[in-house]
């Protein structure tokens, strides 16, 4: 792999390609340090250090540590991701869209259309942000005075936080078309790991039993490496045939393929919903009266942490993984593009039987992605658990859990991109006649 990365930079452009990536991921961990404007600091801290703590730490995943800083840039590229979320979800439900994707030029099309949407997305989560951290029972009192009050302040933030937004993804599109890698993963990658020190640093801060935590952290680390790619890099390969076509004195077909279905063929998307979906019940308690029901469902969901909201969140990975599998599937139309194309699987007859066969497998190998996922969201809730049996008369909190240094969805991200990038890589390098990483 060393003797690789040299021939990557004897590359000219493959070490051009290196570098830009490099400058544009300075540049975004630089543009994360400025504040929008009017930001109490005094507030912010209070809101970081507050109840709902570990709430935030979920908003401040995607944004690569930008909300902690309540920066420019604090809606990270998540707004584009959830515009991207949507269209793919309406795609088999429109008409009109599933035409546009089937056009000559229909990609890109849509693609643009995902670019306009995000811009009211990264409206809506600037407001829904700044409510969070005004919200006195997440442990906010103002953090931008003045804010829904002052006309001008209240629309220059919003629109500081939207640009910053649209910067970001211009920045991941840079690093897409002229760099390594797909832009917005590689940077949201460069976020968790630029995080991991700090959250490491607390951790062994704020811990009693530090090399107990340090030993776990290392465990739960390379066993968690180790299980994502086994699993992300599962296949079920469904036999394909092609009949046989004979044109004057040529054959055509009779070729033998097949189709890799993955075992995780959604990646981290599920987790993005499902987080999403578990911050609603903290957020809804801050609309109404306190009581002791409001006081259960803050404590449980705002501080993520006891049996409900583990089990909760369990249940929404999976069923979320289920339902995007099936939406994926469906808009990839492989019965009908095998049966135009001459392909067949042997044994299965063309057409809705075909269609039939290939989602009674996905829905099969699928549950064994489903099931890793919600398993790899709820390791901090295992490690939470562990140590309420061996330390029991020891409070656990957020920071002194060795699981969320880099959590599950972060550590499927970070493997993820490491993954596609080197194979990008090995691309550049193996058409230039060197040897890659992928053995």
């Amino acid at each position: 792999m060393i003797e690789a990365l040299r021939n990557a930079f004897r590359v000219p452009e493959v070490r051009n390609k290196l570098l830009l990536t490099g400058f544009i991921l300075l540049v975004y961990q630089f543009a994360i340090h400025v504040p929008v404007i009017g930001v109490d600091r005094a507030a912010l801290q209070s809101v970081l250090s507050g109840p709902g703590a570990g709430f935030v730490g979920v908003l401040n995943l995607l944004s690569g540590g930008a909300v902690s800083n309540f920066s420019v840039l604090a809606n990270g590229v998540y707004p584009y991701i959830t515009a991207s979320i949507i269209f793919q979800l309406l795609i088999p439900i429109v008409p009109a869209l599933e035409r546009i994707q089937r056009e000559p030029g229909g990609q890109e099309k849509l693609q643009r259309y995902t670019y306009y949407l995000a811009i009211p997305m990264a409206v809506l989560q600037s407001l829904g942000q700044i409510a969070i951290f005004n919200a006195p029972n997440i442990g906010g009192g103002g953090v931008i005075p003045g804010f829904g009050v002052d006309l001008f302040l209240t629309a220059t933030v919003i629109i500081t936080m939207t640009a910053g937004t649209m910067f970001a993804i211009w920045l991941g599109d840079l690093i897409t078309e002229q760099g390594i890698g797909n832009g917005l993963s590689v940077i949201i990658f460069a976020g968790i790991v630029a995080q991991a020190p700090t959250q490491l640093a607390n951790l062994l801060t704020t811990s009693n039993r530090v090399v107990y935590d340090i030993l776990l952290f290392v465990i739960i680390t390379l066993l968690s490496i180790v299980v994502i790619i086994y699993i992300q890099e599962g296949v079920r390969r469904i036999p394909v045939q092609y009949g046989k076509r004979v044109r004057g004195r040529k054959q055509y077909g009779g070729a033998s393929t097949h189709i890799p279905l993955k075992v995780n063929p959604v990646g981290m998307i599920p987790l993005i919903f499902a987080q999403a979906v578990t911050t609603f019940p903290a957020i809804i308690v801050n609309l109404f009266p306190r009581g002791p029901v409001g006081d259960s469902i803050l404590n449980v969901f705002g501080n993520q942490q006891g049996f409900g909201y583990w089990a909760f969140f369990f249940c929404l990975t999976v069923g979320f993984t289920f339902f995007y599998a099936s939406v994926m599937i469906g808009n990839q139309n492989l019965a009908e593009n095998l049966q135009r194309n001459g392909g067949f699987i042997p044994g299965i007859r063309p057409g809705r039987r075909t269609q039939e066969y290939i989602v009674r497998v996905t829905n099969r190998i699928t549950l064994v992605g489903a099931l890793f996922l919600g398993t790899i969201a709820i390791v901090p809730g295992l490690v939470e658990a562990l140590n309420g049996l061996l330390f029991e008369f020891e409070a656990t909190t957020v920071a002194n859990n060795p699981a969320r240094v880099i959590a599950g969805s972060g550590l499927i991200i970070v493997v993820g991109v490491v993954i596609d990038t080197m194979r990008q890589l090995e691309a550049q390098l193996v058409m230039r006649n060197y040897e890659g990483f992928m053995r």
